[in-house]
C-alpha cells in the first residue's frame, strides 16, 4: 500500500504519519510544496527513530506522482466523499490520498475523482479529524481487509512486569 500526503502542512502529522506507515510496511509519497523541510526537528521528533524504517518519497506535485504511477488504483479521502471507506475494497497496491490539514484536497480535483471519494463518518458538526488520525484509520482498514499481510498480529510479554507496583494489588 502507498500513503500519499498532498501538500502537508504541518510536520507533526507528517512524522506522526510517517511512524504509522514504518510501523505497516506502507510507502509514504509526500506531494510537494511542503509545509516543512523533510530535515525539520518536528517531524523527525514525530517520527522517532522509525525514519530507518519508512520507504518515504517526496515529489514535486500530483502530476509527477501521476506520472510515475499511471495505472495506479487511487483512493482520495475527504470529508466531502459519497460514502465511507468501510465500504471499499482496498488492494495490496492500493494509494490512499490525503489533503493538507487546513483545507483538504481541491475541489478541483475531488470532482473528477469522485467515484473514488471516501470519507471517516463523523457527527455534521465536526469539520476532519487530525490528518494522522485520519490516514491510520484508513489505512488500518485497508490492511484488515487484506489479512494484514506481513505485519505480526500477536504480542508476547517481555517478562519485565514491576510486581510491586501499587495497581497490582486491584487485579
Amino acid at each position: 500500500m502507498r500513503v500519499v500526503l498532498y501538500e502537508p502542512e504541518i510536520p507533526q502529522n507528517t512524522g506522526n504519519i510517517a511512524r504509522t506507515c514504518a510501523a505497516t510496511g506502507t510507502e509514504l509519497i509526500l506531494i510537494e510544496p511542503l509545509g516543512f523541510e523533510v530535515s525539520d526537528k518536528y517531524l523527525k521528533r514525530a517520527g522517532m527513530d522509525y525514519f530507518r524504517l519508512v520507504d518515504m518519497k517526496v515529489l514535486p506535485g500530483f502530476d509527477a506522482l501521476l506520472r510515475q504511477y499511471p495505472d495506479a488504483h487511487f483512493h482520495f479521502a475527504s470529508t466531502k466523499a459519497p460514502r465511507s471507506y468501510t465500504e471499499v475494497s482496498f488492494g495490496p497496491e492500493d494509494f490512499l490520498v490525503f489533503g493538507p490539514e487546513s483545507r483538504g484536497l481541491p475541489e478541483s480535483l475531488l470532482e473528477r475523482v469522485y467515484d473514488r471519494c471516501v470519507r471517516i463518518p463523523m457527527i455534521r458538526e465536526a469539520r476532519s479529524l487530525n490528518l494522522a488520525n485520519s490516514v491510520a484509520v484508513v489505512l488500518y482498514e485497508a490492511l484488515r481487509q487484506q489479512g494484514f499481510p506481513g505485519l505480526n498480529q500477536a504480542g508476547e510479554l517481555t517478562g519485565r512486569a514491576d510486581e510491586n507496583a501499587p495497581w497490582m494489588d486491584y487485579l
